[in-house]
């Protein structure tokens, strides 16, 4: 009795699906593989630019965090030209990744409400955010994982009325 019991109670362990709790980093998306440091180089609103990129699992791997520094500076000011502070982590009701993106360009990234999402299948992630301090604009950052290389790029599309422009190409390559 106790072993139909247990194997009862086992078949039920497995027949339950990943829940919401289920950390994402244990649910085998491309992001275990952005997992340390890059060095980010490319293209930015018309600029080269090389920042450096360092990507963590947090909060016992239910988020990823990664911090994004430039290396060059302001003149004025001496220090980063650019910061940023990125959590990513899941979404159940959406069954997508979602993205908060913190920098130093404004400081309303607590209070706009912009989210980013994307769907968490392959090697490409297209994120979309939509909306803004002004409402209007839609954001593609598009990050494409190169498995034989293990390297990353990202394209930032810049959409407003309808008519998208590039923003933003580079590379992630392994520090």
């Amino acid at each position: 009795m106790k072993t139909a019991l247990s194997l009862t109670a086992l078949v039920l362990l497995f027949a339950v699906p990943a829940s919401a709790d289920q950390p994402l980093g244990q649910r085998g998306t491309v992001l275990d593989h952005f997992v340390g440091e890059w060095v980010m180089t490319g293209t930015i609103a018309g600029q080269k630019t090389t920042h450096d990129v360092t990507a963590e699992w947090i909060l016992e791997q239910h988020y990823l965090r990664f911090h994004e520094l430039a290396r060059e500076t302001d003149p004025a000011t001496g220090k980063p030209a650019y910061e940023a502070i990125v959590i990513l982590g899941w979404d159940e009701p959406t069954a997508s990744l979602a993205c908060l993106w913190l920098d130093t360009t404004g400081g309303g990234g607590l209070t706009n409400g912009i989210i980013g999402r994307a769907d968490p299948g392959g090697d490409t992630l297209a994120w979309i955010f939509t909306g803004g301090e002004d409402g209007g604009g839609v954001i593609h950052n598009t990050w494409t994982y190169d498995r034989a290389a293990n390297a990353w790029s990202w394209t930032i599309d810049i959409e407003r009325g309808g008519q998208r422009s590039n923003f933003a190409q580079v590379t992630l390559r392994r520090r």
